[in-house]
Order: structure tokens, then C-alpha cells, then sequence
């Protein structure tokens, strides 16, 4: 080949390999782009989520707050019968001692029977000694299967020992406080000041709150105009969540949280607590008798701090008190809570968020 034809072909060669690196050039930068596409698309779903698993919180916080007095109205009251005692007496279960293992069988020791020609050729001889020797081993299985039985059977008969003593412990303790129940029960029903205001604790005690609720409260019952006080720690504003929602904004790649305004969270902290108070005050008159409980008032305070002293103090938030009649007459499923309260006489300072612990702002 000529030195031209020689120069052509590489330069042809070399075309064809830089048309190569220029196609795996383009299919490099498509698949970078692609991983990138992922990537970000990943990036954007797992912030798309975090969003929405935020905002699912924020929603059942708020849920929570909406349904604090709602929820309760279809429960059945706090009643003297819910407060016995009923004895946990699973049944007896004896685990493995229950089962007896099955006696030895002869079939199993025993040798085989000679046939006709061994039997002739000393096969009886040696079946006689085999029978022997089986025998034997027979008898000192059936001797350790006895005295394995007769431990189980001590065994057993100690679980059941135990068994029946717990249940009749238990029987007992039941018993113990149900008396204790009756006695109270009487004792509330003759108008005893303790006992009633005893059970009202009892009821309080068992109304469930949202997580994080305070729980505190102290109850007082006056025989003479039949009026039962409560004094309840109501909750900071700062339960209200501070912000509406989160969405993810694809756009800037970020998460906003839009704050909810002063405003609103002062109506549905003012709303909360007036839910409390209506709350307490049907749960008590639900619970009580006529005849023992005409009149109810609740006060609600928060724990906090003076922010001019830093000494604790406990600021009155609201105050209500409602006879039983007139509250009985309240359909609370319909009712606006503020404003029910103040139809009642209630009272709250005229910003509740002026008496907050310090930092709950």
C-alpha cells in the first residue's frame, strides 16, 4: 500500500475512534444525568415524606385538642361497679407436668421368636437367654418409668399448690377491696364529705388526656350545699402546635411550616380550656347521684412562674359552677365551648397567654 493509502486508513482509524469517544462521551453524560434524576427524585420523595409524616402529627395533635370534651360524651360514666374488683384467676395450666408418659411395653424389650430350623439348632437356648436379659431391662425401664411418674405426679401436685393459693390470694385481695368499695359507696351515698370527694378523684383519675397533659387536681365537697370543687391544672398554650402544617415546596426544595397567628392560637387554647372545664363537669355530674352532687365548680390554673419574682405560682386561668340541672339541660355535642361556658357564668382572664410559664410564649 502506497504511504497516501497508508495515511488515509489511519486517518479514517482515528475518525472512527474519536466518533467512538464522542458516543461514549454522550452515553456517559445521559447515564450521569439519569443517576442524577434518580438521585434527586429520591432526595425529593424522601423530603416529600418527611413533610407529610410532620404534617400527620400536627394534624393529630390538633385532632387531639378538637376532641378533647367530644370523646367522652359517648362513654359510659365513672359508677362504684366499675371500680370493683374481679379476681384474675387464669385456669390452671400444668404445662409438660400434665402429661403422663405412656408405661413401658413389653413389645419393645422382647426378642424375637426362633423359627423352626434355629429352634433345632439351639436357637431355644439362646431365645431363653435373649428373653432373660430382656426381661431385665424391661423391669428396670418400668421401675425408672414409675418413679419419674411419681416425681411428675409431686410436681404436679405442688403446682396446683400454688396455683390454688395464688387464686385464693387473689379472691382475697378482690374481696378485701371490694368491702373497701362498698364502704366507700355507703359512706357517699350518706353524704360523707371524704368519700364523695374520694371518688371524684376516682373519676378524674380515670379520664385520659392527650399525651402530656398535666394531671393534676384537687377536689373538695361541701355536705351542706352539696357542691363539689375542683381545682384543675390545665394545660400550657404551648400544646397548641405554633405552626399549621408542612409541605414540601419542590420548587426551592423546602419544607415550609406556615406559623399559625397569635390570634388563632389564643381562640384554640381558650377553646381547649373551656372544653376541659365542660368536660369535668359532665364527667362528675354523669357519675354522681342527684341526691349527693347538686352543684359542681371547677377552677383551672396553670403551674408557672412569676416573670417578675421567678417564684412558682399557680394563676387562675378560668372558673366556672353550674347546677346540675341547668348543666343537664346542655346538649354539649352542639355547643360552642367559650361560649357555653360563659352562658354558665364562667370567668377566664382576657388573655389567657398572659399567665404562661416562662418560655411557653
Amino acid at each position: 500500500m502506497s504511504r497516501s493509502g497508508n495515511l488515509a486508513e489511519w486517518e479514517r482509524r482515528l475518525a472512527a475512534q474519536h466518533r467512538e469517544d464522542e458516543r461514549l462521551t454522550r452515553e456517559r453524560t445521559r447515564r450521569e444525568q439519569e443517576q442524577e434524576k434518580v438521585r434527586q427524585q429520591s432526595r425529593h420523595d424522601a423530603r416529600q415524606q418527611t413533610a407529610d409524616e410532620q404534617a400527620a402529627v400536627v394534624a393529630e395533635q390538633l385532632k387531639n385538642l378538637d376532641e378533647v370534651l367530644s370523646s367522652v360524651l359517648p362513654l359510659p360514666p365513672m359508677s362504684f361497679d366499675r371500680l370493683m374488683a374481679t379476681p384474675r384467676t387464669p385456669p390452671f395450666d400444668p404445662g409438660p407436668l400434665g402429661a403422663a408418659q405412656p408405661d413401658p411395653d413389653w413389645r419393645d424389650f422382647a426378642p424375637a421368636r426362633p423359627g423352626g430350623l434355629r429352634r433345632l439348632l439351639g436357637g431355644g437356648a439362646r431365645y431363653k437367654r435373649q428373653t432373660a436379659q430382656a426381661q431385665a431391662r424391661f423391669e428396670a425401664a418400668a421401675a425408672e418409668h414409675r418413679e419419674h411418674e411419681s416425681h411428675r405426679e409431686q410436681a404436679l401436685a405442688v403446682a396446683k399448690a400454688k396455683y390454688h393459693g395464688k387464686v385464693t390470694e387473689e379472691r382475697a385481695r378482690a374481696a378485701a377491696r371490694n368491702a373497701y368499695i362498698a364502704r366507700r359507696q355507703s359512706a357517699f351515698a350518706a353524704g360523707d364529705a371524704e368519700s364523695v370527694a374520694w371518688y371524684v378523684r376516682c373519676v378524674l383519675r380515670a379520664s385520659r388526656y392527650p399525651d402530656g397533659f398535666p394531671r393534676g387536681y384537687q377536689v373538695t365537697y361541701d355536705p351542706q350545699s352539696q357542691t363539689v370543687a375542683v381545682e384543675f391544672e390545665l394545660p400550657p398554650r404551648g400544646v397548641v402546635p405554633p405552626v399549621r402544617t408542612y409541605r414540601y415546596v419542590p420548587a426551592r426544595d423546602v419544607i415550609e411550616s406556615p406559623p399559625r397567628t397569635d390570634h388563632e392560637i389564643r381562640q384554640r387554647y381558650e377553646r381547649l380550656i373551656s372544653c376541659i372545664a365542660l368536660r369535668t363537669l359532665h364527667e362528675i355530674f354523669s357519675a354522681t347521684a342527684p341526691e349527693v352532687v347538686r352543684a359542681v365548680s371547677f377552677t383551672g390554673y396553670l403551674q408557672s412562674t412569676d416573670r417578675t419574682t421567678g417564684q412558682p405560682v399557680r394563676p387562675h386561668l378560668l372558673s366556672v359552677s353550674a347546677g346540675r340541672p341547668v348543666f343537664e339541660d346542655l346538649v354539649l355535642t352542639a355547643v360552642e365551648p367559650a361560649a357555653c361556658l360563659a352562658g354558665l357564668g364562667g370567668s377566664a382572664p382576657a388573655g389567657p397567654g398572659s399567665a404562661q410559664p416562662a418560655g411557653d410564649q
